[in-house]
Parts: structure tokens; sequence; C-alpha cells
């Protein structure tokens, strides 16, 4: 267990540094700037990455979100959300930490430090509603790709690209709307060293993320069970 802990540890941490900094120190630099396309591609690459690297060790799940919705899924005991969570949000902590030490180097601040938000806070504008509808969905299709990709009867060696790709997608699709979470590890790490609006609106990156990923592991164990369930 405390090999998985770690794993998780170390793998989330890489997630934030991966994906939330190249939204931090690379989306906006003035003509080479990657963008959120560009944003998109390290999240996926962050999972795709740790997959690998990882995977055979804990289940690289890197996401709170996740961890709820294998447990649903009936791939995970519930005795071990606890620990997975807590070394989840201490890893994104330990990430964001990185990425602060990094960025109070320029001595202009950190500004939204790629946090989630809603209302004036998404990036676009839009609603709450529209924020928790856009999360809860799409961390629910993230659960059914996960739960498919890494089901007895799906292609071996695969899931990882699979699940980093669907990953992309999801964040090519919601970086306008909310900035991504997904995750509420992520989430979490961020708005903390933001505070104040960030702290404020974190609740909806919980509770959206973990109701879409528990409602898709309901679902796909009624779809594809495994054997003997």
């Amino acid at each position: 267990m405390q090999k998985k802990l770690i794993a998780e540890f170390l793998g989330t941490s890489w997630l934030v540094i991966g994906g939330c900094g190249s939204a931090v120190f690379a989306a906006g630099v003035p003509d080479v700037g990657i963008g959120f396309l560009g944003v998109s591609l390290a999240f996926g690459l962050t999972v795709l990455s740790m997959a690998y690297a990882i995977g055979h060790i804990s289940g690289c799940h890197l996401n709170p979100a996740v961890s709820f919705g294998l447990w649903a899924g009936g791939r995970f005991s519930a005795k071990e959300l606890g620990p997975y969570i807590i070394s989840q949000v201490l890893g994104a902590l330990f990430g964001a930490g990185i990425l602060y030490a990094i960025l109070s180097g320029k001595g202009d601040g950190i500004g939204s430090f790629a946090a989630n938000g809603y209302g004036e806070h998404s990036p676009e504008g839009f609603s709450m509603m529209a924020g928790f509808i856009a999360e809860y969905v799409l961390t629910f299709m993230f659960l059914i790709i996960i739960l498919g990709a890494t089901h007895s009867q799906a292609p071996k060696y695969l899931a990882g690209v699979a699940i980093g790709l669907g990953l992309t997608l999801i964040h090519l699709i919601s970086i306008p709307i909310t900035n991504t979470s997904v995750n509420p590890a992520r989430s979490t790490s961020q708005a903390l060293f933001v505070g104040g609006w960030a702290v404020s609106q974190l609740w909806l990156f919980w509770a959206a993320p973990i109701l879409g990923a528990v409602s898709a592991g309901f679902v796909y164990k009624y779809l594809s069970p495994e054997e003997g369930e």
C-alpha cells in the first residue's frame, strides 16, 4: 500500500507540473505560445506517460474522481479510497508548490495560476450551471473511457493511449468553460495557492466530477461487468 500511495503522490504531482505548468508558463508566451491546444495535449501526455510509469504499481488514478468511479464500477476497494485521495491531493499540492516557486522567481505574481472557475472566473464567462454540467458530463465520459480501456476484454497495452487522448479531448472541449478540472486534486492544488475566489468556487470542482464519475461507474458496471460480477 505504501508503494501505491507514493506512486499516486508522484503521478499527481507530475500531472499538475505538466498540465498546469504548461498553462502557467507556456500557453501565452508571445509568438511561440502553445495555446489551449497545447495545454490540452500536455494534460493528456502527463496521464499517458504516468499510465506506463506507475500503472502497474497503483493503477495510475491521479484523481479522486477516478478513484470514486473505479470504486463504483467494482474495480477498486472502498477501504483504499481515503488513502488514495489524500496522496493525490498532497501530490497535487507538491506539484503546485514547485510551480509557485518557479513562477515567484519572475516577480509578477501568480495571476490565476491555472485555477478552475465559473462566472466571472470562467475563461469565457460561462455560468455556474454551465460549469457544473460540463464537469459532470465530461468526467462521466472520462470514466467510461477508463473503465472500457482497462476492462479485461479490452486490447492490452493500449489503455494509456486511450485514456491520455480522452483527457486531451476533454480539455479541448472545456478549457474555455471552466479551465477544465475533471479532477478535484488538480483543482484544490491551484485554488489553495490563489485563495479567495478560487477557494470559494472549489466545491463545484469536487462535487461535479465525483458525481459524474460515480454515475459512470454504476452505468459501466451494468453495461459490461467483469467476469464473476
